[in-house]
């Protein structure tokens, strides 16, 4: 994975489309030997005494001004509704990278555990309604942009969290590891990460008949902000296209609220010229609002995996989507088990395709779904010793393929099964993720 922000620097001077074309063609594949990785995890913050109490902003302010004062390796960021998210520094190898979350996840636990608070892996906020923590003028922008389509943008903004891997975008060649293929690859495995992780059955303490309520809420914010261009043998030109004729969100202004235009996108703006040309420091922000399932940042991001609570619910998904990704016989594997899926996108862009929407509504029991997650969960098991995992974690690999792959079933699954069986009290039980956070 490249460092790069995949943002567009200075001049502040206005551009042309053939230069937002060329921009995002050159900054968002970096091609070249896979060799980076890194993840970006995002938690629930919830109260360790019942997680179904909401955390006044207040509480919040103070634990996070306690951990700002924590040295980490990780970023550490605030999300629009409290959420915690942690970014690792891209790493030479899958070890690394585990090492220095699980590092930088044991300190802050420490703190929000003398505050009273866990760190809950969830897809989606099971029991409260979303709630906005920051008060920031980005986010002003984007609520109001996104609440013309409905209350799915605030969920996603307020009340979503998810482990999001990040690969090089491969090789300029063709073959297993070359940009084609990953990025062709990434859009096909990305319905079967979907399925066999979705953690995210409840909303407002009912289950919404969907697995992956967190992946339902994305697709529900619409094509121009969280889909993906269509597939082609031409990466850089479909996302360029798709970047210039995105929906613009906002347009930032140095004081008072930022405009909110309807129906302006970037070509629009960069042909019209209003209100102002557009420069490629407004290009870059631009790219920053859109949302899709895999976002190429000079490398590529991963970015529909439910989050769940203990070790396995971030470092299986990133160990096997490296292994997945990064090792040539495993990634020839995967290609090759996930091809049959593409029919079933009807050539339809993700996650706006019937693949998609069955792995977040039904999950690994949809029959095609499990055995081709059976599949790439073997090739990943096969390739992991070759990429240098520890025992450790081709052990947690294993347990969650037996736990849940093997069976047909998510994490999701869990969650509904504690939920019915304490539904029949006057005040049931909230279903409780396992793990470390888990009070005991």
């Amino acid at each position: 994975m490249s460092d790069t922000a995949g943002g567009c620097a200075e001049p502040r001077t206005p551009v042309t489309e053939a230069e937002v074309e060329a921009l995002v063609r050159g900054i968002c594949f970096k091609t070249g030997p896979p060799r980076l990785l890194g993840v970006e995890v995002e938690w629930l913050v919830h109260e360790l005494r019942d997680p179904r109490l909401p955390v006044s902003p207040e509480r919040l302010e103070a634990a996070y001004a306690a951990l700002r004062t924590v040295p980490l390796r990780s970023a550490l960021t605030i999300e629009p509704g409290g959420q915690l998210e942690l970014s690792s520094p891209p790493a030479a190898s899958l070890m690394e990278c585990v090492g220095t979350v699980s590092a930088d996840l044991d300190a802050v636990r420490a703190v929000l555990r003398e505050d009273g608070l866990l760190l809950a892996g969830l897809g989606h906020a099971p029991w409260h309604r979303p709630r906005r923590f920051l008060r920031e003028p980005r986010y002003d922008a984007m609520e109001a942009c996104l609440d013309r389509t409905g209350p799915a943008g605030r969920g996603m903004m307020c009340a979503s969290a998810s482990v999001q891997v990040c690969v090089d975008a491969g090789y300029e060649e063709p073959g297993p590891l070359g940009h084609v293929r990953r990025w062709w690859l990434a859009h096909q495995l990305g319905a079967v990460l979907v399925a066999v992780f979705a953690n995210s059955p409840i909303a407002d303490g009912r289950p919404t008949g969907w697995l992956s309520t967190r992946q339902l809420r994305w697709a529900q914010i619409g094509t121009g902000r969280a889909g993906a261009p269509v597939l082609d043998a031409d990466p850089r030109g479909a996302w360029a296209r798709h970047v210039l004729d995105a929906p613009v969100m906002c347009v930032r202004r140095d004081g008072g609220p930022w405009d909110v235009p309807r129906g302006l996108t970037f070509r629009k703006w960069v042909r019209s010229g209003t209100p102002g040309p557009p420069t490629r420091d407004d290009l870059d922000y631009h790219v920053t609002t859109l949302f899709p399932p895999v976002r190429p940042r000079g490398h590529l991001e991963l970015r529909m995996i439910d989050l769940k609570t203990g070790d396995d619910g971030r470092i299986v998904p990133l160990a096997v989507v490296a292994a997945l990704f990064d090792d040539p016989e495993a990634a020839e594997t995967a290609y090759r088990a996930v091809k049959p899926l593409a029919e079933r996108a009807r050539g339809m862009p993700a996650p706006h395709n019937p693949l998609w929407w069955d792995a977040a509504r039904v999950g690994p029991a949809d029959p095609e779904l499990r055995e081709v997650a059976a599949g790439c969960f073997t090739a990943a098991l096969r390739a992991l010793p070759r990429l240098g995992a520890t025992t450790q974690v081709v052990d947690a690999v294993g347990t969650y393929r037996d736990r849940y792959v093997a069976r047909g079933r998510c994490p999701a699954d869990d969650l509904l099964d504690e939920l019915r069986a304490t539904a029949g009290g006057t005040r049931p039980r909230p279903p409780h993720p396992h793990g470390k956070d888990t009070p005991s």
